[in-house]
């Protein structure tokens, strides 16, 4: 199988969309090189998958493309709330919310903040930024078969310009190839979820009277529910373009060329309740509201991430910020891996730690869409919440979850993976706390500190960050250690109050792990005999390495 390759590298990524990019920023920053193909010519023309969450929004902070992402999404940063009522010109309105994010509650939690961005926005972001960091990003090529054996794959490509075919040879390849993922077929892997939940077909159209009609009510979307002319308004720049959703139903034998522009247009004017809107018709996608979720994710050598490994509802925004977060989980994996500073054995935790977390998720996207009373969503009717409980908030959820098997030590493996409320102490498989600090580089968050190496903090005076040097020399990784006081030893200082170790839930004795991804690996509330000899147990039990 290793004759006759035209191309070798480490990572073969099927998929160009926002998680086959975002999987290419993330490789690209470990310093992983690897070949993206999309057998579409482009990134997205269509304006959808707008909302990025708080944890997404941290991951691109650490990137370094954060603020060129607001700055594509500024045309909509004074859009927070969600609208419902049975028109636009009527008395029926009511906020479903009006704020995102009222009283600036969230900077206790994260140094970012949600983002209202289209995927045919960000995703521009993304290319321009991959190929600098060592990727290889070949649109208009098709992926048309791939074997793997017990050292890697080798994967069969088109040029859909050209006709020509060619050989990629590659240690693992990422499928991020959407919701009917060829890749998840050909290794027969199933799913499991309620199946397709709605459909609506995405219609862009242009009109500057719907400026007027809206006013100043700045929303995210708008819920329109009148009956026979229901559907979801969104702004795209809150003068003249314009998306709408609305409801379409095959199982009822509508097709869509049943959407003329003709119907799509009276359907606009009758759901917003202005007879007389000018609406011009700019585009239509059918898209499709499921909840799926792939049974494994990944075979050997082949990863799933993104639609190919679950399919949720679009309130809420959770598909695509999952998407997002399987692809960083999976990246300082792969990272470790190639680079040998693990075992391959590592690479089996992300189907443990990110396969519960996009069950958990699509339940709370379904019900969202429930309690959100999303056009064309007719749910079945429940006796209660699935799984047990009901799950957490939005944020809760987005960035709350917990990883309780996987590369952590010391998780509780019967805690739920999405709590009832928002707990970030520092626990072992939950996100690490945020909280300010000041040291050379100026004032940064914890969370900045995560990215390319695991981090260990602990606090000044104590032998922990020695130890770790030690450690990460004897064991040839990436391993960074910062003591933390107010005393000139010291690598960083809180801010004046403030207690690392508390927050962090842990002694002023102890130590605490943290991921390359910012989730907490272990976690020694109380100084140790041998500091040295316990963290080289720990890496070495993180990393499959014994």
């Amino acid at each position: 199988m290793k004759e006759n390759v035209d191309h070798r590298v480490p990572v073969l990524i099927v998929g160009g969309s926002l998680v086959g990019l975002c999987t290419s920023l993330f490789l690209g920053r470990h310093g992983i090189r690897h070949m993206l193909v999309e057998k579409h010519a482009g990134t997205s023309v269509h304006p959808r998958g707008r909302g990025i969450n708080v944890r997404t929004m941290e991951l691109f902070r650490v990137a370094g493309v954060e603020g060129r992402i607001r700055e594509a999404a500024s045309v909509l940063a004074d859009n927070h709330g969600i609208l419902q009522g049975g028109s636009l010109t009527g008395e029926d309105q009511e906020w479903l919310f009006e704020e995102i994010d009222p009283g600036g509650a969230l900077g206790r939690f994260s140094p970012s903040a949600w983002c209202l961005c289209s995927q045919n926005d960000i995703e521009p972001v993304l290319m321009s930024v991959t190929p600098t960091l060592g990727a290889d990003l070949r649109f208009s090529t098709e992926l048309l078969s791939f074997d793997t054996d017990d050292t890697g794959v080798t994967a069969v490509v088109k040029n859909r310009d050209t006709g020509e075919h060619s050989t990629v040879r590659a240690d693992y390849l990422v499928a991020a190839d959407g919701p009917r993922s060829p890749v998840r077929e050909q290794l027969g892997i199933g799913q499991t979820g309620h199946g397709d939940l709605f459909h609506n077909v995405s219609i862009t159209f242009r009109s500057r009277g719907l400026a007027e009609v809206v006013g100043d009510r700045r929303f995210i979307v708008c819920y329109l529910t009148k009956p026979g002319a229901d559907g979801a308004l969104l702004p795209v720049d809150n003068q003249e373009r314009w998306v709408f959703h609305a409801p379409w139903h095959p199982d009822r034998g509508e097709t869509l060329e049943d959407f003329t522009d003709e119907r799509c247009v009276e359907h606009i004017r009758r759901a917003v309740g202005a007879p007389d809107l000018d609406v011009e018709i700019t585009g239509k996608a059918p898209w499709h509201a499921a909840e799926r979720v792939a049974e494994r994710y990944g075979t050997g050598r082949v990863f799933l991430a993104g639609d190919s490994a679950h399919e949720m509802s679009p309130t809420g925004a959770f598909g695509s910020n999952t998407g997002i977060q399987d692809a960083h989980n999976l990246a300082w994996k792969l990272a470790a891996v190639l680079n040998g500073a693990a075992g391959h054995r590592l690479l089996q935790s992300y189907e443990a730690e990110r396969l519960p977390v996009a069950r958990a998720t699509s339940e709370r996207a379904s019900a969202r869409s429930a309690e959100h009373s999303h056009p064309g969503y007719e749910p079945e009717p429940a006796p209660g919440p699935r799984g047990g409980g009901r799950p957490g908030g939005v944020l809760t959820v987005a960035m709350g979850y917990r990883y309780t098997v996987g590369a952590v030590l010391g998780s509780d493996p019967e805690q739920p993976v999405v709590p009832e409320r928002m707990r970030l102490s520092g626990d072992p498989g939950t996100r690490a706390p945020h909280m300010w600090l000041h040291g050379t580089g100026g004032r940064q968050s914890t969370v900045d500190l995560y990215e390319r190496s695991f981090v260990l903090l602990s606090s000044e005076g104590t032998p922990w960050r020695a130890a770790a040097r030690s450690v990460a020399s004897r064991m040839g990784l990436g391993l960074d250690a910062y003591a933390i006081g107010t005393s000139p030893e010291a690598d960083l200082a809180p801010e004046e109050g403030a207690d690392w170790a508390e927050v962090h839930g842990t002694t002023k004795t102890g130590a605490v792990l943290v991921r390359p991804d910012g989730f907490v690996a272990w976690r020694t509330p109380e100084a140790v005999v041998d500091p040295e000899a316990v963290l080289h147990e720990v890496l070495s039990l993180l990393l499959y390495r014994s």
